[in-house]
């Protein structure tokens, strides 16, 4: 065969490889690293739910990434809200080859969590470990959807003493990465305004028993007791001031407190507007339908009805699509560049990230409880 022949069926051979190649679907996986099993597994679950939602909507609208069709595929990996296990399920992810991580939950979690993603140069968003030390490590990878302790902290310090009138604080903690930062920042933002705190005591993640910290509590005299925790512990707490005739006396709380699962677990316990807590970001007015959107189809499609985190795994991962799409590839090393400057208009609000990864001029979100449900109070930065 003469020379230029060869050349010439090379080359058709070539395109139609390339032909080929550009006709196969860009896989792109998503790994979400959250707690399924345990206490806080009905957020886990609710997360799941979200990036599910948000994986089928990419899919069915059709992605194009560098002149390529998408297949989006969600990758869940269960940490048990364990720091040792979220090791492990991060590497776990790195070896599968994932193109973005979502999660892990907790601050405990994400921050061992980080250096593997880090080391891996593969993006990693949060939408609920609202340490600062997550984001405060350098890691170029690692970036969250929500505010973090220092702003949701100290702006319910704020609102407590100068909203509510608290002069007079108890604060609780249970010592994990996330409750003593939420706590220690309500504490300066409540000294902000005025208040004092008559006593400061301290719990665990797994306690069940709080009659003598409540004791103490109650023979201080305190107008609002403050808990740096979540809802599997804050719920027996509140059981147990109301057996110690503290029923009456405020109960506050950030984030980790702000669920559903309260009502249910406290038991009866709650006083009709006693418990106060804010969620980490909040819809404004203008952007309310979007929420109502989601949450409408979210319970069409599960029956039930979608907790506080689940819209930010949604705009999390359309946000990491949109940077891909923008940079023209799902490669980590590719669009990391484009995910740090991105500006997305998500359901939740604009996402937009700072030098350190953090959310630009977040909300919060204020809820009580009234009649057994969850009710907002209103938005606040």
């Amino acid at each position: 065969m003469p020379a230029c022949r060869k050349l010439i069926v090379s080359a058709v051979l070539l395109a139609a490889q390339v032909a080929a190649h550009a006709a196969e679907p860009l896989l792109v996986r998503i790994g979400l690293a959250d707690a399924l099993t345990g206490p806080l597994s009905h957020f886990g679950k609710d997360d799941e739910n979200g990036a599910r939602m948000a994986i089928d909507e990419l899919n069915a609208r059709g992605v194009t990434i560098g002149a390529r069709k998408a297949r989006f595929e969600l990758l869940v990996e269960d940490d048990a809200s364990e720091p040792r296990i979220a090791t492990t399920v991060a590497q776990k992810l790195v070896d599968a080859k994932v193109n973005a991580v979502i999660g892990h939950e907790t601050s405990g979690t994400s921050i061992p969590a980080s250096r593997i993603y880090f080391d891996a140069g593969i993006p990693q968003i949060s939408t609920s470990a609202t340490s600062p030390k997550y984001t405060e490590q350098g890691f170029s990878t690692t970036f969250r959807t929500v505010n973090n302790d220092k702003q949701l902290g100290r702006a319910l310090g704020r609102y407590a003493g100068k909203n509510m009138g608290v002069k007079r604080l108890a604060l609780i903690d249970d010592r994990t990465a996330y409750g003593q930062g939420v706590a220690t920042e309500f504490l300066k933002g409540f000294q902000e305004a005025g208040g004092t705190v008559v006593a400061r005591e301290f719990t665990n993640d797994k306690a069940t028993e709080f009659s003598a910290i409540l004791t103490k509590i109650r023979a201080a005299r305190p107008d609002m007791v403050f808990f740096g925790g979540m809802t599997p512990v804050a719920a027996p707490m509140l059981r147990q001031m109301k057996l110690l005739g503290m029923g009456s006396v405020r109960f506050m709380g950030g984030d980790g407190i702000c669920t559903d699962e309260m009502t249910s677990l406290a038991q009866g316990a709650m006083g009709e507007g006693q418990v106060m807590c804010a969620g980490s970001g909040g819809v404004e007015d203008a952007q309310q339908a979007g929420l109502q959107r989601f949450r409408a189809a979210y319970r069409k499609r599960y029956g039930i009805d979608s907790l506080i985190y689940s819209p930010y795994v949604y705009d999390s991962v359309m946000t990491l699509a949109a940077a891909m799409e923008k940079a023209g590839s799902a490669q980590p090393a590719r669009y990391l560049r484009v995910l740090a400057k991105i500006e997305h208009q998500g359901i939740t609000g604009a996402i937009a990230f700072d030098q350190h990864g953090d959310i630009r001029n977040g909300t919060l979100t204020l809820y009580t409880f009234r009649n057994g449900q969850r009710a907002s109070v209103g938005v606040i930065r």
